[in-house]
């Protein structure tokens, strides 16, 4: 879609721009083009409160229903009440490992559609284009689809079976592209990276609207088939009456701010690991890796540098025991190999007064099977040391860490991983979005500082029209982040009925 020719003076504005094309703004599509959830007549909710309550009202599309109402009482694994709501309506008893039928009955009814534009740096599917291929997604298959097309039967299709309950990042980004085709929403989106959204007044309408700017690539004329040029950057500008921001946070690695992170041998992408290693610059002779952080993406290069016996330190500030720990939340039998990881983490962990300094002499894989009173050897070549943090990384490429207490170890490495989460970049926003956060003093962040919205609308509490969803906040799993797009759509709605309403007293 080409944007550079939108236009507010001619009255081109949009009702909802979507900002940020993933799993968020492809759901929330789905449902602005007119996809209609209801109760099905023969639907039955394995929950009787909640069926007695959807029975109330079944004449009703969901997004006309009182979703405040419906959420009360349910619970489940995220902190958003319609969340948990849409999840167990569509995936009713998922978390006991059963596969109960949704309840719900989806019509198409394009006289409810909201015109709306869905922007994104690339093709559908956000930064699941990005992620390596192989590796496995966190969530199970059916965690991961979009309403009304089962990923299990698109990856039939395609004559593969889903390994392991679990598709990998490559086709999961290939199903949200396929989703969208398939849904017939192709003309809802547009490719352009967004580099300011603010409040304009027009003054031909006497009101106030969203202005949103960008730039969009478009292939230059083709002149001489001999010369290669590059894509031409044409900057757009479109306008809409409400913004929804669905970027996640994959943008901008978290960094830990202490001395020396700048070197060149620290990294704060999986990738630039899998790099060096392609490259021949980390085997099993190499001093060990030190992998900084304790989530999945931190698991994932444990196990990537474990598969090849590269030695490795693991440090991270939390006890391995801590609740909040990632690993303390996940089923075994469906994670086997972060419950590898998290064995790895509590059976061999650095004890204060375990001597460490030897490493700069001494490969890790031999320390460890020769000192079986300090370590256990069921996985040479790893050591982990939880609660504690790196306070400096020096360009001998020694890093200085503390743990409890305040005592100091001093690890000789080949390389530094910093894997400690990402922020989301809203540049775009006045002062990168700080003052929506729920603590408008601090940068936003998915679990520290997310977005201040209406937990049933999602609409920011400090500027009315802005909308979030996503990680912003936080929402990580696709499964739970579809709840934010029931809740806009639900809202979005409301304001179309009360448009129409007013109009009708107008004409009276």
């Amino acid at each position: 879609m080409d944007l550079y020719d939108k236009d507010a003076a001619s009255g081109d504005v949009l009702p909802v721009v979507v900002i940020g094309n993933g799993p968020s703004g492809i759901c929330l599509s789905y449902l602005l083009s007119g996809y209609t959830p209801y109760l099905s007549p023969e639907g039955i909710h394995p929950n009787p409160i909640l069926q007695s309550k959807l029975h109330e009202n079944s004449h009703l599309p969901l997004l006309e229903q009182d979703l405040e109402y419906l959420c009360e009482g349910l619970e489940g694994r995220s902190s958003n009440p319609v969340a948990v709501l849409f999840d167990s309506l569509l995936l009713p008893d998922s978390d006991f490992g059963l596969d109960c039928a949704s309840p719900l009955l989806w019509r198409y009814e394009p006289d409810r559609a909201t015109p709306h534009l869905v922007l994104g740096k690339g093709p559908p599917g956000g930064a699941w284009h990005a992620m390596e291929g192989s590796m496995l997604t966190l969530s199970l298959a059916n965690w991961m689809e979009l309403p009304e097309l089962k990923l299990k039967d698109w990856m039939r299709e395609k004559r593969r079976n889903v390994r392991n309950d679990r598709a990998t990042p490559a086709e999961i980004a290939s199903y949200y592209q396929h989703y969208v085709t398939q849904m017939g929403l192709e003309q809802n989106f547009g490719c352009g990276s967004v580099t300011s959204v603010q409040r304009v007044h027009l003054q031909n309408e006497g009101r106030s609207v969203w202005e949103i700017q960008g730039v969009q690539k478009r292939p230059p004329v083709e002149e001489s088939v001999e010369e290669e040029r590059e894509d031409v950057e044409l900057p757009f500008s479109v306008y809409a009456e409400n913004v929804v921001l669905a970027t996640g946070t994959h943008d901008i690695p978290a960094r830990l701010g202490v001395e020396g992170e700048g070197l060149p041998f620290v990294s704060h992408s999986f990738w630039e690991l899998e790099a060096a290693i392609s490259a021949g610059k980390l085997n099993d002779m190499s001093d060990p890796v030190l992998v900084v952080g304790a989530g999945l993406t931190a698991a994932d290069a444990v196990l990537a540098t474990h598969h090849l016996s590269i030695p490795v330190y693991h440090a991270f500030r939390r006890s391995v025991a801590d609740p909040g720990l990632i690993f303390n939340q996940l089923p075994k039998l469906l994670y086997p190999e972060y419950h590898k990881v998290h064995q790895m983490m509590t059976q061999q962990q650095h004890q204060p007064g375990d001597v460490l300094s030897s490493l700069e002499r001494t490969p890790l894989t031999s320390l460890v099977e020769t000192s079986p009173n300090s370590y256990c050897c069921s996985y040479p070549g790893y050591i982990s040391l939880p609660k504690h943090r790196v306070l400096a990384i020096r360009p001998d490429r020694k890093c200085v860490l503390e743990g409890e207490g305040g005592r100091q170890t001093i690890l000789q490495v080949s390389m530094v991983l910093v894997l400690i989460g990402a922020h989301p970049n809203l540049s775009f926003l006045p002062e990168e979005g700080r003052p929506l956060g729920l603590n408008p003093q601090e940068p936003i962040t998915c679990r520290r500082n997310p977005l201040d919205v209406d937990p049933f609308t999602h609409e920011s509490v400090q500027e009315p029209g802005l909308y979030a969803m996503g990680p912003l906040v936080g929402e990580n799993f696709v499964r739970f982040l579809k709840g934010g797009a029931l809740a806009i759509a639900s809202d979005m709605a409301r304001k179309q009925r009360e448009k129409g309403h007013s109009t009708e007293a107008l004409v009276a």
